[in-house]
């Protein structure tokens, strides 16, 4: 079936023009019909379509003219032509002007169908190809680690993919939630693309066109239509990014979407059927953002059907040396160089670190590694400053490290955290997310530590 692909008839007799209207219902699509090539060209001026079957000769505008004039406005999709049989010779020249096919009278259903299919495939791989030119080069790399947090995700990944719920999927800037996001919809089954949209990096206003699209002349600019975002993801999955930065009142429109699972192309009066999965992700605290009403609260319980934490690369540590190999041998496969070795105390640097920037800022000092040692060793000398400057992995202050600490590891460690948070939330004036800044750690995990400690949240 060709559920929802919409299909413009044009012809000047009623008859031919009911029968096509019928056997293109049956196959499921949206059909729309103009009794000649001037009423055609303004449903094509007004509303988007995946199709149009057309007549060659009609009274005023014919096949030839119509058609001549759709290439003119820039729109791609593929063109039918209907012609007699005595008259071959004009479907040959609606060919040779761009047309994809042609039917002969009296028409032949399957033939019919089978032209039909062909031409929307055509239409969906197009449109498919537009957008998979700008994704090629991305490298989306691999998930790489084995601690019991990350195990965790696999699990969620590999249960919750087959269905169709909303996942909500937060943490750190760095962390890889467009890589779990991939991983779901590749784990999905659903045949469509995953599309992503970053919306914290895209202007308020341009931002809603991105998403529904537009028909052409729908505002200044707009000389051609423009398929969306949630049309290009239909039968597969919506990555919404930063979702706490959209507007309000788009926010409002996505609730609407993912309540009727329809759109409306911007300047356009029809609606068009969609068949999506949204998945969202925030690196911000999605409680808080609803409490400061920057993520709509019915929105936020809609796509929060399954949430996803991811832990910052600090709160996984034995995963690091792991993911520094990964990434080393990743950039000596793109130099074509032996494989590189790293010591011991590169590694326990490396370990040792905050890491603020998460995975992404690992992978990042691995490629600057394996460009500045231009051998088969990384050594400290190949590390920034930042990294060389950390002491231990417990990232111990001036004010603590010479306290006297017991030889009872756990006790040691949780003296050391509740002297941490204490000096935190003192220099914070008991402002919790400037504290967590300052201890380089979510405000989730600082709500955590404070209740597991039994510390006051906030300042006398």
């Amino acid at each position: 079936m060709l559920n929802g692909s919409r299909v413009l008839v044009a012809d000047d007799e009623p008859n031919a023009r009911r029968v096509l209207e019928i056997l293109l219902r049956k196959l499921g699509c949206e059909v729309f019909s103009a009794p000649d090539g001037k009423a055609a060209l303004g449903i094509l001026r007004e509303s988007p379509m995946d199709l149009l079957i057309t007549d060659l000769n009609m009274p005023g505008m014919s096949g030839l003219e119509l058609l001549t004039a759709i290439r003119n406005d820039g729109h791609t999709f593929p063109v039918i032509v209907v012609t007699a049989y005595g008259t071959v010779e004009n479907a040959v020249a609606a060919m040779k002007l761009g047309a994809f096919d042609f039917i002969i009278r009296p028409l032949d259903v399957e033939q019919v169908k089978i032209v039909v299919r062909r031409a929307l495939d055509v239409r969906r791989v197009h449109q498919e190809n537009i957008f998979l030119r700008d994704e090629m080069n991305k490298d989306w790399g691999e998930f790489v680690g084995q601690c019991p947090a990350m195990q965790r995700i696999y699990e969620l990944i590999r249960q919750a993919g087959p269905s169709k719920a909303s996942i909500f999927i937060i943490g750190e800037t760095g962390t890889g939630k467009e890589l779990v996001a991939r991983a779901i919809h590749s784990n999905s089954g659903r045949r469509g693309l995953f599309v992503p949209i970053n919306c914290a990096a895209i202007p308020a206003d341009i931002l809603e066109s991105e998403l529904f699209g537009y028909v052409r002349g729908a505002f200044t600019g707009a000389h051609k239509d423009r398929i969306g975002k949630f049309e290009l993801a239909h039968e597969g999955t919506l990555f919404l990014d930063e979702i706490t930065e959209m507007p309000p009142a788009l926010q409002a429109k996505l609730l609407r979407v993912l309540q009727e699972s329809r759109i409306d192309r911007l300047g356009s009066n029809h609606s068009i059927e969609i068949d999506i999965r949204i998945i969202a992700a925030t690196n911000r605290d999605p409680l808080e953002a609803v409490q400061a009403g920057r993520l709509r609260e019915d929105l936020y319980y809609r796509i929060n059907v399954l949430g996803i934490h991811l832990p910052p690369l600090r709160e996984r540590r034995e995963d690091i040396p792991l993911l520094a190999h990964h990434f080393l041998e990743k950039y000596r496969r793109s130099l074509g160089g032996d494989s590189f070795t790293m010591p011991d105390e590169v590694t326990q640097a490396l370990t040792a670190y905050a890491w603020p920037g998460n995975v992404r800022e690992l992978e990042n000092m691995m490629e600057r590694a394996v460009v500045l040692s231009q051998g088969v060793e990384v050594g400290l000398r190949h590390l920034p400053q930042e990294i060389l400057l950390t002491k231990s992995p417990a990232i111990l202050t001036p004010a603590v490290e010479n306290e006297d600490l017991d030889m009872d590891l756990e006790a040691s460690v949780e003296k050391l955290e509740k002297t941490l948070l204490n000096k935190a939330l003192m220099e914070s004036v008991g402002n919790k997310a400037k504290a967590a800044r300052m201890l380089k750690i979510s405000e989730r995990t600082l709500w955590y530590k404070l209740k597991k400690y039994g510390l006051k949240a906030g300042m006398d």
